[in-house]
This record gives C-alpha cells, structure tokens and sequence, in this order.
C-alpha cells in the first residue's frame, strides 16, 4: 500500500467553500431505524445562540460544533429541526430519552 499524498486543493475546489457553506454548514440524508432524516453538521463559529440538545437534555453552547436533524420527508420545516451534539446523534439509537427536569429538581433519586 502506498502512503497517501497531501495535494493542495484545486482553485475550483476552493470555491465550493465560500463563507455562506461555512455558515449553514454541510447537509445530507441519512437513514436511521425510525426513517430518513436531512442532517447538517454545524461548524463551531456558525452558532450564534444556545440550544436544547434532546439527546441529553443539556445546553449546546454558541461556537459549539453539533448538527441540526430534521425528517427527511419535511424539507426544512422550521418547527421540526432539533439541535443534537454530534455524539448525541450519533447514539441516539444506544439510549433511551432523555428526561428533562426543571433546573431546580434533584438530579439523582
């Protein structure tokens, strides 16, 4: 096997990463056991505001890197995307949900 070679990238690869794509971050389709979903993957700077992670039911802090989910089949519906760490996502099918308690409820008990 062959070491792999580090090009620099081609001028018209460097287009594709203009501000805008850097921002709204990449999107695709992926299949998970409960349908198809649209994910994009949020970059750290792209953040603005915190958000509810529903994997863990804690905080996604602004310049956090996560992604966005929502169904496939509701493309873009506003109402329906949720924020997830990205290793939330990733465990979503391993883990029951998450339980949200009121910031003044014991944690254990």
């Amino acid at each position: 096997m062959s070491p792999r070679r580090n090009r620099p990238r081609r001028p018209e690869e460097a287009k594709d990463l203009t501000d805008e794509r850097v921002r709204k971050g990449i999107e695709g389709v992926q299949q998970w056991q409960d349908g198809d979903w649209m994910v994009r993957s949020i970059f750290g700077g792209a953040a603005a505001k915190t958000y509810r992670c529903p994997g863990c039911m804690q905080d996604i802090r602004p310049g956090v890197a996560h992604v966005v989910a929502w169904p496939a089949d509701e493309q873009g519906d506003l109402t329906d995307r949720r924020h997830w760490h990205t290793g939330c996502w990733r465990a979503r099918d391993r883990r029951g949900p998450g339980v949200e308690r009121s910031r003044n409820a014991p944690r254990y008990g």
